[in-house]
C-alpha cells in the first residue's frame, strides 16, 4: 500500500514528504528507508507522536524522519515546502477534512502531489451505522466517492485520481475480524481482557457495512 502511494507521489530520494495523522510513523520510516525520502510526521495524539519518535531513534531514521505534534487542520509547516503529502486510512478520524485537505494544498510545492487512503461511502450511512462507526473506530464526517473530490477540488487541487479499493479491502477486513474474534474469544475462555466491547461489535458492523457495499475504501490522488 505505501509502494503505490510513493508512486502516485512521485516520491524519490531528497523528496520532502508530509504524512498526515501519521500515527506511529510506520509508512513515513518505509518511505525514508525505501525511497530515501525527508518526512515530516503530523500527529495530534501525544502518545503516538511520542512512540513514533522512539522508534525512528531506535532504528536510526531521526535524521529522516522528525515527528511533529500537530493537527492536520492547522499545520506548522511553511507554504510551498513538500513534494509530497500522504496519508494513510486516517483522516477518517479528522472532524475537519477540508481544512486538512485546504492545508495539504498550502503545504506543498506548485506541482506537487497529494496522495491517500480512507474509508469512503458508495451509500450514505443512516444514524445507527454512523454513531457505532464514532463509537468504535472514531470515525468522523465520512466523505462518499462523489463528495471526496469535491472537497479535493473545493480547495484548488486540480487531476483529482479515484481509485475504488472496496474488494481488497473487504477480504483484508474479513481475515483481520476472523483473527481478533478468535483472540478474544481465546481470552474470555481463560478469562483475561478481551478488548474494548464497542469496538468490537463497531468492527464487526464495518465488515458488513463493506461486504454489503454500502462502505469502501478508496485511494485518491491529486496534483496542485
Amino acid at each position: 500500500m505505501v509502494d503505490v502511494l510513493a508512486q502516485r507521489g512521485n516520491i524519490s530520494p531528497g523528496r520532502y514528504v508530509a504524512d498526515f495523522c501519521a500515527g506511529l510513523g510506520g509508512p513515513a520510516r518505509y518511505l525514508a528507508h525505501q525511497y530515501g525520502a525527508l518526512v515530516t510526521c503530523i500527529e495530534l495524539n501525544p502518545d503516538r507522536a511520542f512512540g513514533a519518535s522512539d522508534l525512528c531513534e531506535r532504528v536510526g531514521l531521526a535524521r529522516s524522519v522528525r515527528i511533529v505534534r500537530a493537527d492536520v487542520a492547522r499545520v506548522p509547516l511553511l507554504g510551498e515546502s513538500m513534494d509530497a503529502v500522504i496519508s494513510q486510512e486516517a483522516l477518517l478520524h479528522v472532524p475537519d477534512k477540508k481544512a486538512a485537505l485546504a492545508e495539504a494544498y498550502r503545504v506543498l510545492k506548485p506541482g506537487g502531489r497529494l496522495t491517500f487512503t480512507d474509508w469512503a461511502t458508495h451509500v450514505s450511512l443512516n444514524d445507527a451505522d454512523a454513531q457505532s462507526m464514532w463509537r468504535g473506530i472514531a470515525a468522523q464526517s465520512i466523505q462518499s466517492f462523489v463528495t471526496y473530490p469535491q472537497l479535493l477540488q473545493a480547495v484548488g487541487f486540480r487531476d483529482v485520481q479515484t481509485e475504488d479499493l472496496t474488494s481488497e479491502w473487504a477480504r483484508i477486513l474479513e481475515e483481520r475480524f476472523a483473527m481478533y474474534r478468535q483472540l478474544r474469544e481465546e481470552t474470555q475462555r481463560i478469562g483475561t481482557p478481551s478488548g474494548d466491547s464497542d469496538f468490537y461489535r463497531s468492527y464487526a458492523r464495518l465488515v458488513a457495512l463493506v461486504q454489503g457495499g454500502t462502505l469502501g475504501g478508496g485511494r485518491f490522488t491529486v496534483q496542485k
